[in-house]
């Protein structure tokens, strides 16, 4: 091994071990105005034009999921460390995709809709909560336990009102602390760390 060689290694290895946030907030803003707009929109829908398929709106989510993929990927590519607090929300976040998608499928097949936004706030709750476990974030942590305070509320509500429920979860768990974490590493980027 080289001497540029070893320290190369010991580089990768020091910023592997740094415990800064690296997270730029944008995957959570994203998901969190998409998922804001589509309950506005389908409660809108509902509430207002009488129009009972307004949960169409959410079948848009499918076309963001492929432009995140792409995202990913090109992020993936610019990227020149991945830490292991990186690999492991990475994870967190596929478990969460792999469960939601698992319990609207369940929701549906046994004709339960009042039984799917109280589990989608649950789910959300958990990739959130374990984030900011992983990032040590407090906002998210803070953001995960709302979605689950929301969830159990939800579960009194009826009538097409649950989205506004998921419209807060949303607020609370993805988008205040996605501004939170663009601030963070903006700062950090502005201080070269």
């Amino acid at each position: 091994m080289t001497e540029k060689e070893s320290l190369e290694l010991i580089t990768s290895m020091i910023n592997k071990a740094k415990n800064k946030v690296s997270e730029t907030g944008t995957l959570y803003l994203f998901w969190g105005w998409l998922i804001l707009i589509c309950c506005i929109v389908e409660f809108s829908a509902i509430h207002f034009f009488n129009y009972a398929n307004g949960y169409y709106i959410w079948f848009s989510t499918w076309l963001f999921l492929i432009y995140q993929f792409f995202f990913l990927n090109k992020k993936k590519k610019e990227r020149k460390v991945k830490t292991y607090t990186d690999e492991i929300n990475i994870f967190v976040w596929i478990v969460f995709f792999i469960c939601l998608s698992l319990v609207i499928f369940i929701g549906i097949r046994f004709q339960k809709p009042e039984m799917i936004y109280p589990l989608i706030l649950v789910m959300y709750g958990m990739p959130t909560f374990l984030s900011g476990i992983i990032l040590k974030f407090k906002s998210l942590v803070i953001g995960g336990v709302c979605c689950w305070i929301l969830s159990i509320f939800s579960v009194f509500i009826t009538g097409g009102y649950q989205s506004l429920f998921l419209a807060a979860a949303v607020i609370a768990a993805w988008i205040i602390p996605g501004y939170l974490l663009r601030k963070n590493f903006t700062k950090e980027k502005a201080n070269g760390v």
